[in-house]
């Protein structure tokens, strides 16, 4: 066994209110006889922490302990076929996967502007697999991490969030983050960031970028506000 994060829950503080096991993806939480969320097997959870932002009693915490690797393979055989995890979150899928038309009406059409949108991008790389953690531009900076389907769902993400902002985009569900919070941290540890901005979606998988930022900032002892906008999958802004 090696070392990883794992969903820990506090029975005490548990309520009941079963919000956790609608936002895991992978089905590792249940309520057991006594109303109480419990962890099915370790080797469902995949240690996002997509349960926490839901949980409306700080039941939920993320602990790094010796823990059997997360095996994705495993929980989908226990907890449905693809096909039906991608339609029916009851069955323990994941609600940010499911299928979705959003129909769009006339009123919700804004008038584009004449000619070409400008890009408020400002440096390059933005992935944060690729960014350098002391690359000259991020001194003395506004920060956004964003989530990568962010910028495709807020039409005018340029103007409302990035405009004025050094970027870094990430995906928790899908990236492999392992040294994601190590990354963030050395950043702010080496630059000097005026303003935290991190945009996610509003689907539970998403929000385990928030939570990455926020020990990020504790491990590097700089005590840096985060402001958290959500978007919404109808390209508004939600918080």
């Amino acid at each position: 066994m090696a070392k990883r994060k794992v969903i820990e829950i506090d029975r005490e503080k548990c309520n009941g209110c079963g919000l956790c096991t609608t936002a895991c993806a992978e089905g590792a939480l249940v309520l057991d006889p006594q109303k109480k969320a419990v962890l099915v097997k370790e080797i469902f959870c995949d240690g996002m922490g997509a349960c926490l932002d839901v949980c409306p009693v700080g039941a939920l915490n993320i602990v790094e302990r010796d823990s059997a690797g997360y095996d994705p393979e495993a929980a989908k055989k226990v907890h449905g076929a693809p096909e039906l995890r991608l339609h029916s979150p009851s069955l323990g899928g994941c609600p940010g996967s499911m299928a979705r038309e959003m129909k769009r009406t006339g009123a919700d059409k804004k008038e584009s502007p004449a000619g070409p949108v400008t890009s408020e991008l400002s440096q390059w790389p933005i992935q944060l697999h690729l960014i350098s953690p002391v690359a000259p531009y991020f001194k003395g900076c506004d920060l956004l991490i964003a989530a990568d389907c962010t910028a495709f769902s807020l039409g005018s993400f340029h103007q409302d969030l990035l405009k004025g902002k050094r970027l870094v985009i990430a995906c928790p569900k899908l990236d492999e983050t392992g040294e994601y919070v190590e990354k963030i941290a050395e950043l702010l540890k080496n630059n000097t960031v005026y303003s935290l901005t991190v945009a996610i979606m509003e689907v539970p998988c998403c929000s385990g970028l928030f939570q990455m930022v926020q020990t990020a900032v504790e491990l590097s002892g700089t005590h840096l506000p985060v402001k958290r906008v959500v978007i919404g999958l109808d390209g508004t802004v939600r918080t």
